[in-house]
């Protein structure tokens, strides 16, 4: 499949996918997960909003996937894919807001590519697998350290880096690419945090969906996010977050304070 650029966004209260080219989304008739015809209608980009190129999705992620990162935390290397699961609510876009916990400690950027997934699939080979893909985008796997090792000492991994915003995503899907070919950059204020080449992943990304289709159906729409390098740090409010993976874009997201709830005060 040849390169696009895929993005979802908003105009005029509704909801769209388009190809991206020169400033102008040519709208394609429906999801990208069904077909890539146009419809015809053409949008300016700069009148339009850039949404999370899939909304509230099923997002799976792979722990320990690069062995300096493993190595930085500590841990010695996985000898099979390390898996967790963000909820869908976690999911958002470019642009938005990642929310600090009004409890946080020590919040984390984690810069990552992900895979997005283009047709269910199930006990697929590695040999086969990217047929099975979409195309790829940016994402941050926010994570709240002191309840992610709270949990991580029972054997579990979903609260602490669940919470609604940690899973940003976009600026826009990318077919056609090749994923052990990739720059993972992340910058936090312009300072350069993360670069590292996708080629150095433990497990690669074919073998990533193979392994996952093994013990489930993979829909469309499913998005792997396939582990993060070394560099991973802390994050606080008032800070500017961006993954850029070179061939994709620039996944940009600025932290702010939660709000407590009326429900949580009382």
């Amino acid at each position: 499949m040849k390169q696009l650029h895929i993005a979802r966004y908003a105009l005029r209260g509704s909801i769209h996918y388009g190809v991206v080219d020169d400033g102008v989304y040519h709208r394609l008739q429906g999801s990208p997960f069904e077909s890539l015809d146009f419809s015809g209608h053409k949008d300016l980009a700069n009148e339009a909003r850039l949404l999370a190129p899939v909304d509230r999705p099923r997002i799976f992620g792979a722990a320990y996937n690069y062995q300096e990162h493993t190595k930085e935390s500590g841990k010695t290397g996985p000898q099979f894919p390390v898996l967790f699961m963000k909820p869908s609510t976690a999911a958002t876009g470019p642009g938005d807001a990642i929310c600090y916990p009004f409890d946080g400690e020590l919040v984390h950027y984690e810069g990552e590519l992900a895979v997005i997934i283009g047709k269910q699939g199930r006990y697929l080979r590695e040999d086969e697998a990217l047929d099975y893909v979409l195309g790829y985008t940016c994402c941050n796997d926010v994570s709240d350290r002191i309840v992610q090792r709270r949990e991580s000492a029972f054997g579990c991994l979903l609260a602490g880096k669940g919470f609604d915003s940690f899973a940003p995503l976009g600026p826009v899907i990318v077919t056609g690419l090749d994923p052990a070919r990739q720059q993972v950059i992340t910058r936090v204020n312009g300072v350069v945090k993360q670069d590292a080449p996708t080629s150095e992943l433990v497990f690669s990304v074919p073998f990533l969906i193979a392994y996952l289709s093994r013990y489930m159906t993979l829909l469309p729409g499913d998005v792997i996010m396939t582990g993060t390098p070394a560099g991973v740090g802390p994050l606080a409010v008032d800070d500017t977050i961006e993954v850029e993976i070179l061939n994709i874009g620039i996944l940009k997201n600025d932290v702010v304070a939660e709000k407590r709830t009326t429900h949580l005060q009382n």
